[in-house]
């Protein structure tokens, strides 16, 4: 969960620097936003196709609260990202050591660099010089939903944090048009498939890991979305 930017900025003092503003997030994205087996609901967000459809399961860690009386729907569909300088807040709180599962409608395959994307809410502090408040999050993949492979993902070393989901902030939005599939705009953090030695994946799971790591103890990973940018 997002914490306030007092008690951020207090923790983090002591760094100079100017943030980021999100309007200096690139606005050139080409890459196809939806798919056609993507379907819209009544209340507009967008279910199926390119993102997760459904929540298989969702087992809530220490201190969870944030975004629970939303699920399943508040992290399926595109992302909602703020950018750089507030965390956004269509999310769902995974709480320390907490884990969700999400499915698919279609396979994520192994294609030309990263296959999918994670959507958090990381946020720069502001007053610091590439500081970052970042919950992070242990990415897993499954064809099946009972074998999985997870990606090397270390939170205790310095960013970048390859491998690790909850670092980079989010800038793709329904209210700016950026596209949550162009990893040129959309933030997120990217995973490749043939880095675990896989080819397909119906499943993606997340861990949290924000008992350890240089924001320890934080309050949990915050999911927004998870975007396929290869699929079939």
């Amino acid at each position: 969960m997002r914490p306030s930017l007092a008690l951020v900025a207090a923790a983090l003092a002591g760094c100079g620097g100017t943030p980021i503003d999100p309007s200096d997030a690139p606005s050139d994205a080409s890459t196809p936003c939806a798919f056609t087996d993507a379907s819209a609901r009544s209340d507009g967000r967008v279910v199926g196709g390119p993102y997760a459809s459904r929540v298989v399961s969702f087992r809530a860690g220490e201190g969870a609260s944030f975004g629970h009386s939303s699920m399943p729907d508040i992290v399926l569909g595109p992302p909602q990202g703020a950018g750089d300088l507030r965390g956004g807040t269509d999310t769902v709180s995974l709480g320390q050591g907490g884990e969700i599962v999400l499915g698919f409608d279609r396979d994520i395959v192994d294609g030309p660099g990263d296959d999918l994307v994670v959507f958090e809410n990381a946020f720069m502090v502001p007053g610091a010089e590439e500081r970052y408040w970042e919950e992070l999050g242990e990415v897993s993949v499954s064809e099946d939903g009972v074998t999985w492979v997870t990606f090397p993902c270390d939170p205790r070393g310095a960013r970048p944090h390859t491998g690790c989901a909850g670092w980079t902030p989010v800038y793709a939005s329904p209210s700016n048009g950026l596209c949550p599939l162009d990893p040129r705009v959309a933030g997120g953090d990217g995973f490749d498939l043939a880095t675990v030695r896989l080819t397909r994946a119906r499943f993606v799971r997340i861990r949290d890991l924000s008992t350890q790591g240089l924001m320890a103890p934080a309050t949990g990973f915050d999911l927004d979305a998870i975007g396929v940018l290869h699929g079939r």
